[in-house]
């Protein structure tokens, strides 16, 4: 009986000598969590000599032909439509969740662009058109689409510009009859 009682307590001891050695680790020191916090980056403001110079920036980017080109552009109807159509999505877009779509083109191309270039796929959401861009390698993945085939979207982004008729969203993810045909892998890209 005393053999047995040993070899209990016997584990109980070692595993209760490891727990209050390692303890410091485990709940963090003041040393440990000096380590921690030097190591972790600390999200910094900016400063209000930064925020100056993008402002700065920015100004000198609006008064380049660039910048009054889009500013032109953004007030005009066709300016106007994209940012109305940015409005409907806006929330699915904060939130990453799924839009219903409609393919209504897959062999749109800009005028003199490179046949190698970005491939285009144009979706209805909403009753607004909305294109999506792809590189050539992750276009394949939607090879198998046809006009007015119903998918599901989800994207965290768009964009615009006066050289595209319609907002630019990012594909991030496309669902067709519960297969899913396209998936950003985020891992990739430092994220984006």
């Amino acid at each position: 009986m005393k053999k047995i009682i040993y070899v209990l307590i016997l584990p109980l001891a070692v595993v209760s000598g490891l727990v209050f050695s390692f303890a410091p680790f485990a709940y963090g020191s003041g040393a440990n969590r000096e380590i921690k916090n030097e190591t972790k980056p600390s999200p910094k403001s900016l400063s209000i000599a930064d925020r100056k110079a993008d402002l700065d920036g920015r100004k000198k980017w609006e008064a380049s032909p660039d910048g009054i080109k889009y500013k032109e552009w953004e007030v005009s109807p066709e300016g106007k439509k994209v940012q109305a159509s940015y409005y409907k999505i806006k929330k699915n877009l904060k939130a990453f969740t799924n839009m219903e779509a409609v393919v209504t083109s897959l062999t749109f191309k800009r005028e003199n662009a490179k046949s190698s270039g970005p491939k285009w796929l144009i979706v209805r959401i909403y009753g607004d058109e909305y294109m999506m861009q792809f590189i050539p390698n992750d276009f394949q993945q939607l090879k198998n689409l046809k006009v007015n085939d119903k998918i599901i979207i989800r994207s965290r982004s768009a964009g615009s510009s006066p050289n595209h008729p319609y907002l630019i969203i990012s594909g991030n993810y496309i669902v067709r009859n519960n297969k899913i045909l396209f998936k950003r892998d985020f891992s990739k890209n430092n994220g984006c």
